[in-house]
């Protein structure tokens, strides 16, 4: 049996779910794509090709196993994009929650039964189907959970929003010990650089105290303000659009002083050398083109 425990993003990993881009299908149609960044890919013809893709997450798995972390892979389905595991579920203390997301990527939590079913049944939770919740939404950090989400009238016509008020009064009941912090995150459907598809798009915790930030990935000032505030101005790499749009804030931590960066990140990378954390540096270039980075395609099962 998996003994499931995730507190943090940061503390030292042990167990983790890689996604693959093995078998991942074709380019997709343009009204296929989910996200305004794949789609502008598929129309300029330079949307990311299987090879690429497979080798970009061999090298993360190469680190994985250089700090012996125990990896599960899902059973690849033929002709099917399976790279964001971290969109399917996320891991709190010892409980498994399954996402609720688009309808289109059920079969993506089929494809991790085999590790979901070695967890306790009753750590394992799925929210009724009005929560819509994805993984890239949610983040545990001590005594907080850090939820993006949007609230707007219009919700059902962003398919870039993907975590509503449901959800978070469901996580809310399900950690009644945490405190549950939601986050209006700006979305739009066509422009990806105006886009936050999820939280950790635009924000995540590094370390033990540090985080990267993307101020206008947030609607509301004064939410921005309370992160960058818990933080410390001192602690708080801020992104500009451009390294919001290659996905700065995604990158994925082993440790509080080992982080997974992608190798063209010069200005974050540096950064986080200047503070003491070793930076493991991979090519992920083309996986993000689909709006998705390292944190996107990992799902912690185990942190110290």
């Amino acid at each position: 049996m998996l003994k499931l425990h995730v507190k943090d993003e940061t503390s030292r990993l042990r167990a983790v779910i890689l996604g693959t881009a093995q078998s991942c299908g074709p380019t997709p149609k343009l009204e296929d794509a989910y996200d305004p960044k794949s789609a502008q890919h598929i129309a300029a013809g330079t949307y990311p090709i299987e090879g690429d893709m497979v080798k970009e997450m061999e090298a993360v798995a190469a680190v994985f196993k250089k700090y012996d972390v125990q990896v599960f892979r899902p059973k690849v389905i033929e002709n099917y994009n399976q790279i964001f595991s971290r969109d399917i579920g996320f891991v709190i203390d010892n409980k498994f929650i399954k996402a609720n997301i688009l309808p289109d990527r059920e079969r993506e939590i089929d494809a991790i039964e085999h590790v979901i079913n070695q967890v306790a049944p009753t750590q394992v939770y799925r929210f009724p189907e009005e929560a819509h919740i994805e993984g890239g939404d949610v983040m545990p950090w001590g005594e907080y959970i850090f939820v993006g989400t949007y609230t707007g009238d219009d919700y059902p016509d962003f398919i870039t929003a993907r975590t509503n008020k449901e959800a978070i009064q469901y996580l809310t009941e399900l950690f009644p010990n945490k405190k549950v912090v939601s986050f209006e995150l700006r979305k739009h459907n066509t422009d990806p650089k105006e886009n936050a598809l999820h939280l950790d798009c635009c924000f995540q915790p590094i370390g033990t105290d540090k985080a990267i930030i993307h101020k206008n990935g947030f609607l509301k000032e004064e939410e921005y303000d309370w992160l960058v505030n818990l933080f410390g101005k001192e602690n708080v790499f801020e992104i500009d659009k451009e390294e919001m749009y290659n996905m700065n804030s995604n990158v994925f931590s082993i440790a509080p002083d080992v982080v997974i960066s992608e190798q063209n990140f010069t200005r974050l990378n540096k950064w986080l050398r200047a503070h003491g954390i070793t930076v493991e540096e991979v090519p992920y270039r083309e996986i993000a083109k689909q709006e998705g980075l390292l944190r996107c395609s990992t799902l912690p099962l185990i942190r110290d």
